[in-house]
């Protein structure tokens, strides 16, 4: 059976799964078979493994930081927010059903067998097994029917890290007053202290390690400095989308609806040079931006109207008119269309018109759609700069689409003028795809771009790498794999 180890943070967005990730790609450096595991997750940005189920995207990362394929076992409890008190759970990467926090909460418990099978079904398969937590391990409000924190670690027995992020302060209060409200048998298990996000002379720090042993009575693991990492932020904590500013020549505005999911699709152009994506929540700031991009979205019918309501919808319409590119993707394609229905309250209910800048017209069923997809653009006009362009992704979706529009792809979608919207998610990931558009963006400005398209995938492969390096340097590995060996 294989080893577990086990990343915790002090709060939510401490960096757990970015050093799970790393820990995946230097085991797998060291040539041992390595799998992610996160017990539950809660997040809007999701991923279609092989087989079509669906699963954090975090734990789609963290396999490709393992060299090995996604898998639900990775993740067998997925929970997608759709208002602010109710959920859409999967399990084992298909839809269970909706529920309301207190409903999910008072039944969680029923999910252990689920969890515990897939943990030792991966465990069978692996060497070493790296487990993420979530949030914080003492939400004492939560604690006495945790299933991803401290009671999945006493579930499989396993040892954890604890990850403080001092770059947003409070790091000895983070840590040791994590260690302070854990259970004596809890405490034991913390096996080592992580400092995460160091900015600056790291000697400086050397005292604050002193401090944190006497302290905790715990060694320090490491402290690893700040990195900049261009891989996939788990949810709507990322700081991307706070960034709201025109840096490049090349302006790309993405709207950031309410329940907005897979913003990950658009990590890709920040790859380019010259080019910004910025997040607009608010119509006054969208100016002339040079492409607008309507994300996917947990409740399409809601965000929809929280467009009417901040005048987004106007403002879109009237710079489409114009000729300014927009796309929409899964939900946002949805909402460029004709009208939305919800007869099924699949997610939530109800009905209301789109934005009319194409001719779809969505009905949300009971079924989900979830498939990998391949082929490539099919158009002409507006978009012709993109025919035969291939790509590969996947489709997250409940509605059916009836489109009588000018066809975009040779697995659906369509055009008109200079709108256009799809339900695939990394479209953009191919070099072709994403180079093709930027190229255009900037020979719409009147202006060449001199740099190189570069493949999502292969970027990425070259990421891991660098966070790998900077992590391993950070931490002490002898003292991680002997953490690893001796368990609990």
């Amino acid at each position: 059976m294989g080893r577990p180890i086990m990343i915790q943070g002090t709060m939510s967005d401490a960096g757990k799964s970015f050093i799970a990730a790393a820990l995946c790609r230097i085991f797998r450096q060291d040539g041992y078979s390595v799998a992610p595991f996160k017990s539950q997750n809660m997040a809007l940005n999701s991923f279609i493994t092989p087989d079509g189920s669906e699963i954090g995207r975090a734990q789609a990362m963290q396999a490709e930081a393992a060299g090995i394929d996604p898998s639900p076992l990775m993740n067998p409890i997925l929970l997608k927010p759709t208002t602010d008190t109710g959920s859409q759970v999967i399990v084992n990467g298909q839809v269970r059903g909706n529920m309301r926090a207190a409903e999910y909460f008072r039944r969680k418990k029923e999910l252990v067998p689920d969890i515990m099978k897939a943990y030792d079904t991966l465990a069978s398969q692996y060497d070493i097994i790296v487990i993420e937590g979530a949030g914080s391990p003492v939400e004492l409000n939560l604690k006495s029917d945790d299933i991803v924190n401290m009671g999945l670690a006493e579930m499989v027995k396993s040892p954890v890290l604890l990850v403080g992020d001092i770059d947003r302060g409070g790091v000895f209060a983070q840590l040791i007053g994590t260690l302070h409200l854990l259970e004596p048998h809890e405490r034991d298990m913390i096996k080592g202290l992580v400092v995460n996000r160091f900015r600056g002379d790291i000697s400086l720090f050397d005292e604050g390690i002193s401090i944190l042993r006497k302290l905790s009575g715990k060694p320090v693991a490491g402290v690893i400095p700040y990195l900049e990492c261009s891989l996939e932020d788990e949810d709507s904590l990322s700081s991307k989308l706070s960034k709201s500013d025109v840096t490049g020549l090349i302006d790309i505005a993405v709207i950031k609806l309410p329940k907005i999911s897979n913003f990950t699709d658009f990590d890709v152009f920040s790859q380019y040079s010259d080019v910004s994506v910025r997040y607009v929540s608010d119509a006054a700031r969208l100016g002339r931006p040079d492409l607008i991009i309507v994300p996917g979205t947990k409740s399409t019918i809601a965000d929809m109207k929280w467009l009417k309501s901040t005048g987004l919808d106007e403002k879109i319409k009237s710079l489409a008119s114009k000729g300014t590119l927009v796309f929409g993707i899964c939900g946002g394609y949805q909402i460029l269309g004709k009208s939305i229905s919800d007869p099924f309250g699949s997610e939530g209910g109800g009905s209301t018109d789109g934005l009319g800048l194409l001719e779809g017209e969505t009905v949300f069923g009971i079924e989900k759609c979830q498939r990998r997809t391949q082929g490539c653009f099919t158009c002409g006009g507006t978009f012709a700069f993109l025919d035969g362009a291939s790509f590969s992704g996947y489709e997250i979706h409940m509605g059916t689409t009836r489109d009588s529009g000018t066809p975009l792809t040779d697995c659906g979608g369509s055009y008109s003028g200079s709108v256009a919207g799809c339900y695939i998610h990394g479209i953009f990931d191919s070099a072709d795809v994403s180079g093709r558009l930027i190229r255009h963006l900037f020979e719409r400005r009147g202006l060449t771009y001199s740099g190189t398209s570069t493949d999502r995938r292969e970027f990425r492969e070259k990421q891991f790498d660098l966070l790998a390096d900077h992590v391993r340097r950070s931490l002490d590995m002898d003292l991680i794999y002997r953490i690893i060996r001796e368990g609990i």
